[in-house]
């Protein structure tokens, strides 16, 4: 399958825009694609061959999981690369534009749901992301 391709622009310089999307604080802040998720741990070891593990799980408790990848690579504050347990690879830039700054990630889809269900939630998390990265300035 072909990646996909997410991206949010945010009002905030990639320095700002790069601290919110890897400081755990922060992701367990916007790490939910709806209002009826949310992200109660997450553990980033920031450095090539680091581990990032992420629990996300359904607010009333039905479900939940653990995103877990190593980083291949990372260039502060402008490419952040993971390898998901499963092998995909996750790539995200962060790019001066205007006023702040363009996050875009490119990801490997998984093969149990279709391409656009997972643009669509991948992209959710993106916007949550904007949304904090706007309301918090940057800061975590």
């Amino acid at each position: 399958m072909e990646p996909i391709e997410i991206s949010a622009f945010v009002p905030a310089s990639p320095d700002a825009a790069w601290t919110a999307f890897t400081t755990p604080q922060a992701i367990m802040k916007w790490n939910q694609a709806s209002p009826d998720w949310h992200c109660p741990s997450a553990s980033v070891d920031l450095r090539a061959g680091g581990r990032h593990v992420v629990r996300m799980e359904a607010r009333d408790g039905s479900f939940g999981f653990d995103l877990e990848g190593v980083y291949e690579e990372v260039d502060a504050p402008r490419t952040l690369t993971l390898r998901l347990e499963d092998g995909r690879r996750a790539r995200t830039t962060f790019v001066p534009e205007g006023a702040g700054t363009r996050v875009t990630t490119r990801f490997d889809p998984e093969t149990m749901n279709p391409p656009e269900m997972q643009r669509q939630g991948w992209q959710a998390i993106l916007d949550s992301y904007a949304a904090h990265v706007a309301t918090h300035r940057g800061t975590p």
